[in-house]
């Protein structure tokens, strides 16, 4: 019985670990959070939690959700229950949800008093993290709703643009050039976010220095429907004046550095140039359509 138990507390102190042990250096996924704890959960460790003791997590931006999506689960759940525990934490009263908040609802919507849940000790830093991730990499943003949780991120967890772009899988340069959006002027952004204008071209938009300049061809774009790379074309010209020259580069590292910094500056993400190969990162859909707009792949 004393081993048993010596057992059960060194795999619960296992289990205590944060995003930093969790993830062992890899990029931090949202989609894949729940997969590594339910992989690492004995099923003996899963509890029935009633719902009555759940509550959001705090930090979780997101407030609505699709009805319709919920009742259609909800249906599910009522017909086979709830095939992929929660993740949630103890607190002072109760549970916070640290992920599956769909999953409550829609089992709330069915008529169950439980759900089975996985119990994590996670941090409040770690909690508002996984929340604004889960923001970023599930929810449909906008350039500038994405550049806001970026600087939410920094400032609210002390990073980096550096520690940043690590956690995320992203260059520091794509974080700098998402953070620059939000120097645009308003009018700018409000077209960003009534979808007039896209991310990819609100980047170029960003890197000019005249606000008068800025608006004028932020209603070309809308009014002419011109591409990214019409616009990198016309920003070049002399009457938009860049916020940053660019500089070139001397004394690379390898033949290929100097073809990396300029494809990952371009690109937004990481590159990578060997084995005459190019591969390119990207963190989920959204991320790769933005890709294949740069590269003139998809309009």
């Amino acid at each position: 019985m004393e081993m048993q138990r010596e057992n059960n507390n060194s795999r619960r102190k296992a289990l205590g670990r944060g995003l930093e042990e969790l993830f062992n250096n890899e990029p931090l996924n949202y989609e894949s959070l729940e997969e590594k704890i339910i992989d690492s959960t004995p099923k003996e460790e899963i509890e029935e939690i009633a719902i009555s003791e759940l509550r959001s997590n705090p930090y979780q931006p997101r407030k609505n959700f699709d009805e319709k999506a919920l009742q259609e689960l909800a249906s599910s759940i009522k017909e086979h229950g709830v095939f992929q525990p929660i993740i949630a934490k103890k607190s002072i009263k109760g549970y916070e949800i640290i992920a599956g908040e769909r999953r409550v609802k829609a089992s709330e919507i069915a008529g169950k008093e439980t759900v089975p849940a996985i119990i994590r000790d996670f941090t409040d830093a770690e909690m508002m993290e996984i929340a604004l991730l889960e923001n970023l990499q599930r929810e449909n943003l906008n350039a500038v709703e994405e550049a806001i949780a970026y600087r939410k991120l920094i400032e609210e967890l002390s990073l980096t643009q550096e520690q940043l772009a690590q956690r995320l899988g992203k260059s520091r340069s794509y974080i700098t050039n998402m953070l620059g959006i939000l120097s645009l002027p308003e009018e700018v952004k409000d077209m960003i976010m009534d979808e007039k204008i896209t991310m990819s071209h609100a980047r170029v938009l960003s890197k000019m220095k005249d606000a008068d300049k800025i608006k004028e061809l932020a209603e070309r774009i809308a009014m002419e429907n011109l591409s990214v790379r019409q616009i990198e074309n016309i920003s070049v010209d002399s009457l938009y004046e860049r916020k940053n020259k660019i500089k070139k580069r001397e004394n690379p590292v390898n033949e290929y550095k100097v073809v990396e910094e300029e494809l990952s500056e371009k690109l937004g993400t990481k590159v990578k140039v060997k084995n005459n190969k190019i591969e390119i990162s990207f963190v989920n859909n959204n991320d790769l359509n933005r890709l294949l707009e740069i590269i003139g792949y998809i309009n």
